[in-house]
């Protein structure tokens, strides 16, 4: 009996490690078998959580500009598709065959590549056939189902299918997160919105000056901030005239943790409308603004956006508009101890557009250099941005 109780305690010594050791062959041949899988596959992948940006697609179709980058740094292909695939290579220079079907937004497309390390993590961008006009007339978040087939060194790897949703055309994207901490700021698309070249903006400057504030517009060529001022205030009174109302519908249905955007009504819509609120209004101010050759500027700071504009072609003195105020808006909101609406009786349109167009350039002002610090900081939700001849060469206008 003694050596039996001996023998049972001896056995308690190697089962334990025996049942450690089959564990952890379980562990190890369950994550070889998920790393072979994705060796042996590939992954859908993009930078904004499935989401598709009509608008960021438009502004740079036809630039060298690159506003969202790659994450990964050994990718081959065009980051400009927005579309990705994940795939580990074979042998060195494996050739890899990407096929994208077709959708409502883009044609089916057939890309080639050659991956040229062995045994390494590739993100490949494979040509997209966007159809511009598609996604210019697309005014709500659709979801779309991409196939993606791929072969490598001739041998078929599969097909994978994953779902995007396709943005409303009036969404501006913000930035975008990546990695879990690193935020990419892509305000610059706020540019996109600014048309200078809309076929409307003839008949608007002809409204203009059917006023007689000015003869023709000069844009610098007048010599002085008087001769410019002049200029803007005729661009205030004709939209006056349209009876804007203010509308602050900016939210979009978008929920992410991972991309930021912001509702922007193009400058058909405003005009078909009626309505802006403070980013509307800046953007369809900077349109008519660049139209005329005075260069607009475009102030943020949280939760606001107002217009400003330089008043000489050294861009030394700038000027700044609230444009909610083109609206019909209580004045006593912006300049509460001042009791203006009581004064506005009796007042002609012209008059009133007068005072409204003095009172937008005293506030918006002031609110500029209260948060200069942090407009010029480049801090988030703070932006200075120009619409230069060296941003459009980075941001096309997207149309209507």
């Amino acid at each position: 009996m003694k050596n039996l109780i001996k023998i049972g305690k001896g056995s308690h010594k190697w089962r334990l490690p025996m049942i450690v050791a089959i564990l952890m062959l379980v562990v190890m041949g369950s994550i070889w078998l998920n790393s072979a899988s994705f060796r042996s596959g590939f992954d859908i992948a993009d930078e904004l959580g499935g989401n598709i940006f009509p608008s960021s697609i438009l502004s740079v179709a036809t630039t060298d500009a690159q506003v969202i980058v790659p994450v990964d740094s050994m990718y081959v292909g065009n980051p400009k598709s927005c579309i990705a695939i994940r795939v580990r290579s074979g042998k060195a220079y494996s050739r890899v065959r990407v096929e994208v079907a077709e959708t409502p937004f883009f044609s089916r497309s057939v890309s080639e590549f050659v991956l040229a390390k062995p045994r390494t993590e590739y993100t490949i961008y494979p040509d997209i056939i966007w159809d511009y006009e598609a996604l210019r007339k697309n005014n709500q978040a659709e979801p779309i189902s991409v196939a993606v087939t791929v072969e490598m060194n001739g041998k078929d790897v599969g097909q994978r299918v994953r779902t995007f949703s396709v943005r409303s055309v009036n969404e501006c994207l913000l930035g975008y997160v990546t990695n879990g901490t690193k935020f990419h700021d892509t305000s610059l698309f706020f540019a996109a919105y600014v048309n200078e070249e809309n076929p409307m903006i003839d008949q608007l400057l002809r409204e203009a000056l059917n006023t007689r504030i000015v003869n023709r517009f000069l844009g610098y060529q007048g010599g002085n901030s008087e001769v410019v001022d002049k200029q803007v205030y005729a661009l205030w009174n004709v939209l006056q005239k349209r009876n804007f109302r203010y509308s602050s519908v900016s939210n979009t249905s978008l929920s992410s943790n991972v991309v930021f955007s912001q509702r922007v009504r193009t400058f058909d819509d405003a005009l078909e409308s009626s309505q802006i609120n403070c980013v509307d209004g800046s953007v369809l101010f900077a349109s008519l603004l660049r139209a005329i050759n005075i260069e607009p500027i475009l102030v943020r700071t949280p939760g606001h956006m107002f217009v400003g504009y330089y008043t000489d072609s050294n861009h030394k003195d700038m000027n700044f508009l609230e444009t909610t105020m083109i609206g019909d808006v209580d004045l006593d909101d912006f300049f509460p101890d001042e009791q203006l609406d009581s004064t506005m009786v009796g007042k002609s349109q012209n008059q009133m557009s007068r005072i409204t167009f003095d009172k937008s350039k005293e506030y918006a002002n002031k609110k500029y250099k209260q948060n200069k610090e942090g407009i010029h900081s480049g801090k988030l939700n703070y932006m200075f941005l120009e619409i230069s001849k060296e941003v459009r060469r980075k941001i096309q206008p997207i149309g209507k």
